[in-house]
Order: C-alpha cells, then structure tokens, then sequence
C-alpha cells in the first residue's frame, strides 16, 4: 500500500466510497444532514368548510403566495394579492434577450441574449422526489424536459492538481472506484474482515468488488479493456484497419486524493440531486407565469409593502409603488383584509414596521440569507458541444466562479449558446463577487472559466451577472437557517400570529427550494383555514 495511504482507516475508505457511490454506507450520514427523505407531499388539499365570505390578502407574487392565492380563492374567500415587481414569480425568475433589471446601487443590467436563449437566475431545476411543484405544473399545464445534473463527460478541475488541467468525471468518478475496490478485495483476500462476514460473503464480496471496481482477474484496477469500458478510450473502438480501441492511462489514488476532487463526486450522489430532474420547457419562469394565468387578475403588481397592522377585526397594509421618482414619490395607499398571508422574504421583512408579538418579531430577525451570484454567458459558438462532447451536465472547480453548467436544450445545434458560467452559493466568494459592478463579475467568470474552456476567450459574446444581495426585492438568495436558531425560531416563525401567518421557502424544511415555498404555503393556509371556519 503506497505511504499516501497509510493513514487511511476502514471508516476512511469506507466513507470515500459512500462519495463515489451513494452507496448504503453513506445512507445514514445522508439521513442525518436531511438528504435522504423525500417531500412530504401527499396530493392536493381540500379545504372543506365555509369560510362565509372572509378575505385574505396575500403579500408576494412568488409561487408560495400564488399557491395561497389559488387554493384559497377556489375555497370562496375574497383574495387581494400585493406583489413588488410588475411580473409574478419572485425569484422564479428567468432572463432572456431585452430584460432588464436595476439592482441595489443603481446599476442597470439588460440582457442581450439570442432570442431563445435565457438563463434562470434563481431555481434551475426540479428534482424528482419535489412532489408538489411537479403536481402544480401538471395541473397547470406546464411542460417539463430532463435537466440533466450529472454529465460523466463534463470536468472536475482542481487549479493546484494535475498541472490545473480539468479531469473528466468519468475518468475520476471511475479510477477512485476502482482503486479503492482493489484495496478493499486485498484487504478481504488477507481475511482482514473475517470478524465482519462470513467465508461465503467474502466470496460474494469479491465478486461484487471485481464488478463494481472494474478489476482484472486478480483483483487489481489498471488500464486495459475491463477499466476502459467505464473510464472511455485513449483510442476509442472504430470501423476497419487498426479499430482496436486503446485504454487510457489511470489517474493514480493518490493524485486522486491529494488533489481533492473527489470531494466533488459526493454532491452528485446527494438525494437531492439524483436522477431524474427537470426543468420547465422555455425557462423556470414557465411556473410562474401559469400560476398567473389562473391568479394574475387578483394581483396588484409594483406594490411596495411598507408597513403591517392588525388588530381584532382585520389587518391593514401600507404600500407605495416602488417605481414613483424620488422627486414625486407615490401616495401611499392601503388594502385591508380579515386575515393576511405573508410571504415576504425575511430579509425584507424584517425591515418593516409589523404588528406582530415578540416571539414572531424574533424568529423574523433570526434568520439571515445567504448569498448567492449566477452568471449567465453567451458565446458565438457551443464550443463545450462541438470540442468536447458535453452536453448538459455541471463541471465543477475549486475556483471562485465553483461550477459551470451546460444548456440541457438546444443540443447539436449551431449559432449562438448560454451556459452558466459561474454559479456561487454562499461562503466568501459569492459576497466577493457581490461587492463588484455587474461588468466585473463577468469579466471575472470569463476570466476563470478560461482555466477549464480555454476557448472563452476568443468564443464569448455578453454576459448578465445576477447577485441576490443586491436584488431590492429579496436582499439575498435564501433563508440560513442555523441549528440553534431554528431550534429556538421556526416553530413560532410558522405559528398564525393574530390574523397573520408567514409563508415561504423560509417557513419550510426546504430551504432555497420551490418545494419548500409551495408545501409551507400549503401548511399554513390548511391551518389558517381550519381557524376561519371555527372561528
């Protein structure tokens, strides 16, 4: 056994494994950090009882208040809904070609996309196991295609390891695997895991090892056929004189190790990331756009909410239109209702003057959001298509821009392309990259997205750069939760406050998904309902 690995226990090589596979080993640490269960979706909601002409009024045109908005109008009450932007969807959101948005600090962003290309800024894919967002488009009649997650085509690129050339997944997903099944079969032929399994599993063990690990018949990982058939070809297999296809050279372990990109393998095998996932046909917005079409004439769009009272009879809300100059600022106007569903982002809510008791107020001010940046890219050709072979897929790298994910429509085609060419999720990059202009931050991602496609330098064409901070309608990508805050926090953020009850992503389980946003919506109506008719 090479020195390098010498320090590596059974619970290490183990664990290793569980981030090639997604074996059963990795299962109970998945279930421990939440991956591992499904939405708790259970079908459409019945709200049976007569709510005898009670209003609500809805603030957030986002797919939690839109849901709000449709199953509470379908169930009789009087719904009035107050959304920020002049289009429905919140941060169900896509931008494509004549867009144009203003972002904190005044700087205004218009997209010069192709026409059909675009790029979501926020949600960009729907797993299989979200039950209620896939529900919703099927009875609205939103039509999905695969979004493809993982790509063995696409690349891991670690800038100190392997002299900074990006490694294909297949080849570093398929020579960890194999290397560490050569391990584990010596470790089994030399009776070492005697105490663990009988003679007889050992036998299946091997077997098992030799399938999986794509070892020779003396259990052992190197670059022939067996290896080639999982890894791909230096030569692939061809038509006529000289065909033979010729393996290619194994990655050692460990390199493998040293340069870390294994740690990437495991975030394909997350629950939440598996196979199958989608995407709506055209762009996410798709989701909200067909809310709207059921719900839209009961929205006031460009409404500001600027204040929220309540008392024994009703709740009134204070709003301006956010579009008024600053030299002739709009009169405030209200909108009253018997009760309110609120699903304003907390990092705005907590912002505003709200007649709410103090464990609320607290649970709203507890949970701060994370940052977040997507940068959307067109280049002149789909290089990644034509040079290399991708198509969909994420390549991931321990660059600031963290992933590059590849168009899962338009395949093989010719002209113009968009991919994501940087997508930060929390941690000092992405508020690195907040700090800059818009130009900056694309400037940026073509800059270190050249380590991995050198050909975005001559190929790129323009760029719109999106940083949830500085987005005045959420101020952040999503609620973070902590431990010991949603501990001490969530139970009250959720409970119905007088005639006021919170909705959203940052209400549920699932934070930062759509999912998460429609079931808690889902929850709180079912239970502000339920007081209505008893009340």
């Amino acid at each position: 056994m090479p020195s390098e690995l010498a320090s590596f226990s059974r619970r290490d090589l183990l664990s290793l494994i569980g981030a090639v596979s997604g074996s059963a080993a990795m299962y109970h640490a998945m279930t421990s950090l939440g991956f591992a269960s499904d939405s708790g979706y259970k079908g459409p909601i019945k709200l049976d009882g007569d709510p005898k002409g009670a209003s609500v009024l809805i603030l957030g045109a986002g797919l939690a208040g839109m849901t709000a908005a449709l199953e509470l109008r379908k169930a009789g009450y009087k719904v009035q809904l107050l959304e920020f932007n002049n289009r429905p969807g919140g941060r169900n959101w896509t931008l494509r070609g004549g867009d144009s948005f203003i972002e904190l600090g005044g700087f205004k962003q218009t997209c010069e996309f192709e026409q059909g290309l675009y790029i979501n800024p926020g949600p960009w894919r729907i797993p299989y196991h979200h039950r209620a967002v896939l529900d919703y488009c099927k009875r609205l009649g939103v039509t999905l295609e695969p979004f493809i997650q993982l790509n063995h085509n696409a690349f891991l690129h670690a800038t100190g390891a392997f002299g900074g050339v990006p490694q294909r997944i297949r080849d570093v997903k398929t020579d960890f695997q194999g290397q560490i099944s050569e391990l584990l079969a010596k470790v089994t032929q030399q009776g070492k895991l005697d105490e663990a399994v009988s003679k007889e599993d050992r036998e299946i063990l091997l077997q098992a090892l030799k399938s999986w690990g794509a070892l020779d018949g003396n259990y052992a990982y190197k670059a022939n056929l067996i290896s080639a058939d999982f890894r791909g070809y230096a030569k692939g297999p061809g038509g006529g004189l000289g065909a033979a296809p010729i393996p290619g050279e194994v990655i050692s372990l460990p390199d493998i190790l040293k340069s870390r990109v294994w740690r990437y393998l495991q975030y394909f095998a997350l629950h939440t990331f598996q196979t199958t996932m989608f995407q709506p046909v055209g762009g996410m917005d798709a989701i909200g756009k067909a809310f709207a079409r059921e719900v839209g004439d009961i929205i006031q769009y460009d409404a500001k909410v600027t204040r929220i009272q309540q008392d024994d009879r009703g709740v009134t809300v204070t709003y301006t239109n956010p579009k008024a100059p600053a030299t002739a600022p709009a009169t405030p106007r209200q909108a009253k209702a018997d009760w309110c569903v609120c699903t304003i982002p907390l990092s705005i809510l907590s912002q505003l003057p709200v007649d709410v008791g103090d464990p609320m107020k607290a649970a709203i001010d507890a949970v701060p959001y994370s940052g977040s940046v997507k940068i959307g890219l067109q280049f002149k050709r789909r290089f990644w298509e034509e040079d290399e072979a991708i198509y969909g897929g994420i390549s991931l790298t321990d660059l600031p821009i963290q992933q590059i994910a590849y168009p899962n429509t338009g395949f093989n085609g010719t002209g113009r392309g968009v991919l994501l060419g940087a997508y930060l999720f929390g941690g000092p990059n992405a508020y690195e990259f907040t700090s800059m202009s818009p130009a900056e931050r694309v400037a940026r991602a073509v800059e270190f997205g050249a380590h991995i496609h050198p050909q975005y330098q001559a190929e790129f064409d323009n760029g719109v750069a999106v940083a949830w901070h500085r987005i005045p309608f959420t101020l952040g990508c999503a609620g973070n939760w902590s431990d010991k805050a949603r501990a001490e926090h969530y139970d009250n953020l959720c409970q119905i406050d007088g005639r006021i009850v919170l909705a959203g992503e940052h209400a549920s389980r699932i934070p930062a998904w759509q999912e998460g946003a429609i079931l808690s919506s889902l929850d709180a109506i079912t239970r502000l309902h339920d007081r209505v008719v008893k009340t």
